[in-house]
């Protein structure tokens, strides 16, 4: 198809200079670009990983600058049009497609491609092709991977599970959950150490993702989950202690919990105590108060003076009342 593009365009250009051109000597034009005398073709894969947000550029790496040139940009399994170069006409385009909204800059003199703002919707095919004094095509293919969330331990709905060994002791299980959610193309592991104890992957987009895990309460060895993809991942340790405890009592977080309780319901009957016993210790010094002032009162006898005792006599004695005697 290369080939066809470049007699097409040379073709062009010989009737563009040249007025009249006679069937053989088109003919013999064909025959020496078949014969790679016009020149030759090449043609390249590249692939690229690149995370979510960041710019990536495709580079050309076409070494010599030709007046003539034409570069061009193709997309996709539809192959659409993207940028292009026509330096004869000054051409110097980016074309919007719907999935690039101004993100694509192309350098005028190297032809390269920089992609600003990348999204996973970018992932595809891209081919640029250069006609000049040789065809090149080249291809790079670009998967673009979203950032990864960083795993999240649980502990399951049960808490904990007791399986009998051999001996007559029995040995407490805590049973975990590794989960992320919103990923793709990722791979989800548990490590004990640096060995890797279980693994899952997924290579379309999921909802969620989980990996479960059993280990003894007491384990005292590092675990830890991983997730991860071809150019980053994210991991989380495990806290036994935080998220597992023996079945036979409640965990440290509850103890703590008991505790805090306890110390707060003790304060309160403190300051209850401390309150009845300023009431009743006020009420005491009012009785007190009240007593004393009892005791304070002083009784005396009173003594009254007779003042009108004189006058009072003379007004008695001054009433004389004279009635008639009969003497028989």
């Amino acid at each position: 198809m290369l080939l066809s593009a470049a007699v097409i365009h040379f073709t062009f250009k010989c009737y563009k200079q040249i007025s009249c051109f006679a069937n053989q000597q088109l003919t013999d034009l064909f025959l020496f670009v078949s014969a790679g005398v016009f020149g030759s073709e090449t043609d390249e894969t590249q692939s690229l990983s690149v995370m979510e947000g960041d710019s990536v550029t495709l580079h050309t790496d076409f070494t010599e600058k030709h007046e003539d040139d034409e570069i061009m940009w193709n997309f996709g399994a539809n192959n659409s049009l993207i940028a292009e170069i026509i330096r004869a006409s000054g051409i110097f385009s980016t074309y919007n497609d719907g999935r690039f909204r101004d993100r694509l800059k192309l350098d005028r003199q190297t032809g390269s491609l920089t992609i600003i703002n990348i999204t996973t919707q970018h992932t595809g095919h891209y081919k640029v092709k250069r006609i000049a004094a040789e065809l090149s095509l080249k291809t790079f293919s670009v998967s673009v991977y979203a950032r990864l969330s960083v795993p999240v331990i649980s502990s399951n709905s049960s808490q904990c599970s007791s399986s009998s060994s051999s001996s007559s002791s029995s040995q407490q299980n805590c049973s975990l959950l590794c989960s992320v959610v919103n990923v793709g193309h990722v791979t989800l592991s548990w490590y004990k150490g640096n060995s890797l104890l279980s693994s899952i992957s997924v290579s379309d987009l999921s909802i969620s993702l989980s990996l479960p895990l059993e280990v003894e309460y007491q384990d005292k060895n590092t675990y830890s989950c991983v997730i991860n993809n071809h150019i980053s991942n994210q991991t989380t340790h495990l806290n036994i202690t935080q998220l597992c405890h023996t079945c036979s009592g409640p965990p440290e977080g509850s103890i703590s919990l008991i505790v805090l309780i306890s110390a707060a319901a003790g304060s309160l009957l403190i300051v209850a105590a401390l309150g009845i016993f300023c009431i009743c210790r006020k009420h005491r010094k009012t009785d007190r108060e009240v007593e004393t002032c009892e005791e304070q009162i002083t009784y005396a006898e009173p003594t009254f003076y007779k003042r009108n005792a004189y006058k009072l006599k003379v007004q008695q004695e001054d009433h004389v009342e004279y009635g008639t005697i009969a003497m028989g």
